[in-house]
């Protein structure tokens, strides 16, 4: 028996009849256990993850779960050293699945939150997430989502002073380029296609959060950047049941600053210039 079996058992008390890898994940190494007790669960596992890596990533999954929106996988168990959910079994994404998926997340996003921010930091992919609360969304989104990967990337060379330069002028607008003011949402924060598992009966979970009070077009904004399946009919039916401010379009580019700034600061590549071109198509 592996010890990612044994560490199953240990946790739930249930004997593991087989362990299967599941593929994706390049941050933590995910395994299908199937249980004596006739359930399959899913165990995320990394060696040496910073403290408290799993914590976070259950009280996000949590928090969503709660909202009783969106389909969030039940947690099993967490330790510091896992996570233990139950397996979602996957299927095709239709359009009735999409459409499902855009209602019950508007239905997440209104269940709220007491504060732009959180009531403790987290991680997005490896990187941390700095939560502490702020009154308004733009000057959460600068000090807490912007600003802190900007001096990170230019720290690692993926993102030119010049480039910074003009990220930080977007940043300076922000009051003016947010709209209109809109109370904290109950968000994904890390919404793009892998981490949204199509499944049966034509449902869509959410997984691997990076959960917080935010604005409700940062979800969408992410979605549509690295792309998913039905995605215009996502968008639709998420505007039918919670109409979205007039412009989100225009601002899509803005929301989109953060998660490709996080993306320089991980994978580096190209990343940093597309967030430079981001800003940039909004000064």
């Amino acid at each position: 028996m592996t010890g990612t079996a044994q560490r199953g058992e240990q946790l739930l008390g249930v004997a593991v009849i087989s362990t299967t890898p599941v593929a994706g994940g390049d941050v933590c190494t995910s395994t299908r256990m199937r249980l004596s007790d006739g359930r399959s669960a899913v165990i995320k596992t990394r060696p040496k993850a910073p403290e408290g890596f799993f914590q976070a990533e259950a009280r996000g999954l949590a928090w969503l779960r709660e909202a009783g929106g969106t389909s969030v996988p039940q947690i099993l168990a967490v330790a510091e050293d896992c996570l233990i959910v139950e397996w979602i079994e996957p299927a095709r994404p239709t359009v009735e699945a999409a459409e499902a998926f855009g209602r019950a997340l508007a239905a997440t996003h209104a269940a709220g939150a007491e504060s732009f921010g959180g009531p403790s930091d987290g991680f997005i992919g490896l990187a941390p997430l700095p939560n502490r609360p702020l009154p308004t969304w733009p000057e959460f989104y600068a000090s807490r989502r912007v600003m802190p990967y900007v001096r990170v990337a230019v720290q690692r060379g993926v993102l030119s002073p010049a480039d910074a330069h003009d990220v930080e002028r977007a940043v300076k607008r922000l009051p003016s380029l947010a709209g209109d003011a809109e109370p904290p949402a109950r968000i994904h924060g890390d919404l793009w296609s892998g981490n949204v598992v199509w499944g049966q009966e034509d449902t869509a979970w959410l997984i691997d959060p990076a959960a917080h009070g935010g604005h409700r077009e940062t979800d969408l904004a992410m979605l549509a950047l690295f792309g998913i399946p039905h995605l215009q009919r996502v968008l639709d039916a998420y505007h039918e049941a919670a109409p979205l401010a007039d412009g989100w379009e225009e601002r899509v580019a803005l929301h989109q600053l953060h998660p490709l700034l996080v993306h320089a600061v991980l994978f580096g590549g190209g990343y940093g210039l597309r967030a430079a071109k981001a800003a940039r198509s909004l000064l």
